[in-house]
């Protein structure tokens, strides 16, 4: 009886102890979702807020010295300045890995791992490639930082499937991929894609396709998708184009989680950015997506995103266009739009930002939908929804978003870095010339509108140490909860035989 009573008193400290994070965990759907997405608004934020007093510090400090060394570090944006400030950051390079923000930013992509140098652009052989390709490097099973030493095309014969803990990073070099798939990131965790162009994707497949160095399988016929994020987590898209696919520029699926897309430059499609699979996918309402200080340009229509369920942060980013509406969404996601410049077009009948897609008022009028800090400009409205929100919502807005006005300097340097009028100051792989090649080349396939080391371990997070911890503890209560009541079920049966 003792044991009985000493049993069930730990077992109420702990769920009383920890009832309010026990049911934020029992509560989530996926792994790598974090139970509370107000703390990660509130830290974008606080990092936004930072970045932008150590700018305004700076320049004040060093108003009659020389601006060139620190120019190209004082931008206000907390990912820039996280890696752009160190004047060595071309022999830094795996620093990039610590400064994503949002629901992304646990993704350590090749982080600990050797640096792999792509030195054959060509993608002849979708089951065997060749030691020096791209495709060569994203299907090991090792963590990567994947470099270039020169300006590149890569035209895929199928989509390039990627393994888990890879890192491309495309400073310092022109590198463009185009062709079939593209880019299909599908139940692996941890990638990071930097500075790359993807454009002109379209469907391939019914073909077999290596994802492994030691498994290779027939695919189906693709969407023909930039970027294919299908139960995938830990994943930060970053200063990267993307245009002229078949279908999405960037869709997240099936599942997927913990992303950030941030600083990209989108441009010339119809539909954009898909997050949710179907409004009856039940997993995906643990989909957990930040948007942060991207540049929707010239020739969209459509989808910036188009959320089914989930949690979509939208902060700091310029939407300079779109034909059709630029946030959608249906099945009850919540939207979370903050410190955003919304531009409507001309077309008066298109001014709403928003768009509930096939669903009756009477049941969107409940979503959390909300505006926060937006600019609205040519006759531009944001329609929000939710009964209550503003209470659900308080730690999010303890630290009030920064001002849409400061768009301009947020966004300024969206999009592939190095190319056109954007930041010149980015390191090459190598030094010396790039290879001898001051151009890609001419023709379709190269035409983008928007361009104008180590052997550590891979660290565990902080967050996933975090999750691991309590979800032994859960487990302890349920064991201990277990043989608590096994125990008495003997003990009842015993006396009453």
């Amino acid at each position: 009886m003792v044991r009985r009573t000493c049993i069930v008193v730990i077992i109420s400290l702990i769920l009383s102890s920890f009832s309010y994070l026990g049911v934020a965990y029992l509560n989530l759907t996926l792994p790598g979702q974090h139970p509370f997405p107000e703390q990660v608004v509130h830290d974008v934020h606080r990092k936004v807020n930072a970045s932008i007093a150590r700018r305004e510090m700076l320049q004040t400090s060093l108003r009659d010295q020389s601006s060139s060394t620190y120019s190209s570090c004082l931008t206000g944006n907390p990912i820039d300045d996280c890696w752009k400030c160190d004047p060595d950051w071309p022999n830094n390079r795996q620093r990039l890995a610590d400064c994503a923000i949002g629901f992304g930013q646990y993704a350590v992509g090749g982080k600990g791992g050797k640096y792999y140098i792509v030195t054959d652009s060509s993608d002849d052989d979708a089951v065997n490639p060749k030691p020096g390709t791209l495709r060569y490097a994203v299907i090991q099973t090792e963590p990567l930082w994947i470099v270039f030493p020169q300006n590149m095309l890569i035209k895929l014969s199928q989509e390039l499937i990627f393994n888990s803990y890879k890192t491309l990073d495309g400073r310092g070099a022109n590198v463009h991929i185009v062709g079939g798939g593209c880019i299909t990131l599908q139940y692996i965790s941890n990638v990071i894609i930097h500075n790359i162009h993807i454009h002109h994707c379209h469907v391939s497949g019914n073909a077999n396709v290596r994802s492994s160095p030691s498994h290779y399988g027939y695919r189906t016929e693709s969407d023909g998708d930039g970027i294919s994020i299908f139960g995938a987590k830990d994943i930060w898209i970053d200063h990267c184009s993307l245009s002229h696919c078949k279908d999405g520029l960037i869709d997240a699926v099936m599942g997927s989680t913990g992303i950030t897309i941030s600083n990209n430059l989108f441009s010339h499609h119809n539909e954009v950015m898909l997050l949710g699979h179907s409004d009856d996918y039940t997993p995906d309402s643990g989909m957990q997506v930040t948007i942060a200080f991207n540049h929707f340009g010239e020739n969209l229509v459509q989808r910036m995103p188009r959320c089914r369920r989930g949690y979509i942060h939208v902060v700091n980013n310029d939407f300079t266009r779109w034909e059709m509406y630029a946030i959608g969404g249906s099945g009850n996601p919540t939207i979370n739009s903050q410190g955003n410049r919304y531009t409507a077009p001309i077309d008066r009948n298109a001014k709403e930002v928003t768009k509930r897609v096939e669903t009756g008022e009477g049941e969107w009028r409940s979503w959390n939908w909300r505006s926060e800090g937006d600019i609205m400009v040519n006759g531009a409205y944001f329609v929000a929804s939710g009964e209550g929100v503003e209470v659900k919502y308080e730690k999010a807005y303890s630290v009030e978003p920064k001002s849409a006005v400061l768009i301009d300097m947020l966004t300024l340097h969206a999009g592939p870095l190095g190319v056109g009028s954007r930041d010149n100051n980015v390191g090459m792989w190598s030094t010396g010339p790039n290879g001898g090649t001051s151009g890609l080349g001419s023709g379709p396939d190269y035409t983008d509108e928007m361009s104008g080391n180590g052997n550590r371990s891979v660290p565990i997070s902080t967050s996933s140490a975090f999750i691991l911890f309590f979800s032994l503890l859960l487990s302890l209560s349920t064991l201990l909860f277990w043989y608590a009541a096994s125990d008495t079920h003997y003990f009842t049966i015993k006396y009453n035989l």
